[in-house]
């Protein structure tokens, strides 16, 4: 890319501007980029690492850096020690993926003051459809956060959940009780996402009226954001009862989180293939769940709160059986439940 720009770039059109307003549209443009409160930034994505190459007065403002402490640098200097590796995985498929991001993380200021980051990037393509920049914008949450008192969402939950429920009620205690950090912020963001892993699988069932879910459909929903693309689904139109939906799609969540965080999804050259088969005889179905292309397993091997969940989901609360072995190619696991599945 020269100094002089990129060519073939073109700015989107505006959906509301006067004929008066049009000969200055590019320079309004950038006095609005400069004069918002909304901390935002773009990246150079035809550099190795994708450096930042603007920034605005209110993302300095929010981070307290200097222009020529982040001209230059990728944004993970952002990033530290609470930092959820999940989120990390999240935007690193989805900057591979060229698509939009969504997501909010914790972030640290220059001085190491933390904040919640509502982040949004954004890929821009130029006319022959090439990646050239990343827009990305951020929105601080840690107020909202800070007044939104745990008893306001037990509340609110209680309010919100009937007898449909109880099954994710126990799955809730059993994060709550069972996640475990020595950092508050680390711990917030684990349980946080696994609430959202529940909440994806209730809004399935909400838009088919608490009836049968495709059990495809119900792990691609919680594969989506750690890398879909690399994910090969192979298996016959298998329905799953509304009661199990939402303990196998935590289940699912847990490997997905962990296999974009220490497993094959953490590494470009990594590959996660899911396989099942229904069992009419006893209303279940057998996944298999393997990985290869990442980083070889750890040893020792603990069990962490993840192993723990899968464990309890598939074992006690589904009576199904579990079973996993590792090689230098990754981590297979072999999930046996029934009594789950309903026919058309």
């Amino acid at each position: 890319m020269d100094s002089e720009g990129t060519s073939g770039l073109h700015g989107d059109e505006p959906v509301a501007v006067t004929d008066r307003a049009m000969p200055d549209v590019k320079e309004l443009a950038t006095i609005a980029l400069q004069r918002t409160r909304m901390p935002m930034v773009v990246t150079d994505a035809t550099q190795e690492d994708f450096p930042i190459v603007l920034a605005n007065q209110a993302f300095l403002n929010l981070t307290r850096y200097g222009a020529s402490e982040v001209l230059g640098r990728n944004c993970r200097f952002l990033q530290g020690a609470a930092t959820s590796p999940a989120a990390i995985a999240e935007i690193r498929a989805g900057l591979q993926e060229e698509r939009e991001i969504n997501l909010e993380l914790l972030n640290y200021r220059k001085d190491g003051s933390a904040f919640w980051n509502l982040l949004h990037i954004s890929p821009i393509h130029d006319d022959d459809g090439r990646l050239v920049y990343h827009f990305a914008s951020q929105i601080d949450r840690t107020d909202f956060r800070r007044i939104e008192s745990l008893e306001a969402s037990e509340h609110r939950l209680l309010l919100e959940v009937d007898h449909r429920a109880n099954n994710v009620l126990a799955l809730v205690d059993s994060i709550v009780r069972l996640t475990r950090s020595d950092d508050p912020a680390l711990y917030a963001a684990s349980v946080q996402r696994r609430i959202q892993a529940l909440a994806r699988a209730h809004g399935l069932l909400s838009q088919r009226g608490w009836h049968e879910i495709p059990l495809q459909e119900t792990i691609s929903s919680q594969i989506e954001p750690y890398g879909a693309s690399r994910a090969l689904l192979d298996g016959p139109d298998v329905m799953l009862a509304a009661h199990s939906v939402q303990p196998l799609a935590l289940f699912i969540h847990e490997l997905a989180v962990n296999a974009a965080s220490h497993g094959s999804l953490s590494k470009e050259t990594g590959q996660l293939q899911i396989k099942w088969q229904a069992r009419p005889q006893n209303n279940g179905f057998i996944l298999e769940w393997q990985e290869t292309g990442g980083p070889p397993p750890p040893t020792p091997r603990r069990k962490g709160f993840g192993t723990l969940m899968t464990e309890a989901t598939i074992q006690r609360q589904l009576q199904g059986s579990l079973h996993r072995e590792w090689s230098d190619q990754g981590i297979r696991i072999v999930a046996e439940v029934p009594n789950v599945t309903v026919s058309r």
